[in-house]
């Protein structure tokens, strides 16, 4: 990308006009990195830290899922922290992301088909058969609503909502255009998914106490 596309507009959150295409520039990938940001309808915005709560939360239930698909010998890489790209003004940071055997056949996919040399290096350009969302606190909305929507456009089957804070768990799945709740608990209750055959998920393990 020319030099002159980036050298008139500051890397700062709020600032406008940001697409997928900036990203691919080495200088502003390197601010990228050394932040948590996200563009937001091409608006650089800066993400808040993850508690130490969440974090802990979201380990323990992709530690439950990763043993659950080893014993069934199912793909069991999940990734955290993870660049999904919705659209050309739209990429956002996913908080897990579990990609199936056939997702990552049609990332391979993508990835030669936009030119790229090295896909360890290149964002998730697919829908991802699940994402998990940990829920910050005082952007309650960023995730229960605009990424709930988001992620339905961009054909997201399966989307879960973990809240550390209300010590719960939404389990959503993509009925056409939106979604509607597949499984859900709080507290010490048990949460059964359909996504995955016989997994149970006690939800009392998720929270730190």
């Amino acid at each position: 990308m020319p030099s002159t596309v980036t050298s008139s507009r500051p890397f700062e959150p709020g600032t406008t006009g940001w697409t997928v295409a900036d990203l691919e520039d080495p200088r502003i990938e390197a601010h990228w990195f050394n932040g948590r940001y996200e563009i937001v309808e091409g608006v650089l915005t800066k993400m808040p830290a993850a508690y130490f709560s969440g974090s802990a939360s979201l380990n323990e239930l992709i530690y439950l899922l990763k043993t659950h698909l080893r014993s069934r010998g199912l793909p069991d890489r999940f990734g955290t922290e993870v660049d999904v790209v919705l659209g050309d003004d739209r990429v956002v940071v996913a908080d897990g992301v579990w990609l199936s055997g056939q997702d990552q056949n049609r990332q391979a996919e993508a990835v030669r088909f936009a030119g790229k040399t090295d896909g360890r290096r290149v964002r998730i350009l697919v829908p991802p058969t699940l994402i998990i969302e940990s829920v910050s606190l005082g952007h309650e909305l960023h995730d229960r609503r605009t990424k709930k929507r988001w992620y339905a456009e961009f054909g997201v089957p399966h989307y879960w909502i973990l809240d550390p804070a209300s010590r719960s768990l939404q389990c959503l799945v993509l009925d056409g255009a939106s979604y509607r709740l597949d499984a859900e608990g709080r507290d010490q209750e048990e949460v059964r998914p359909a996504l995955f055959e016989g997994l149970t998920i006690p939800l009392g393990t998720l929270w730190a106490e």
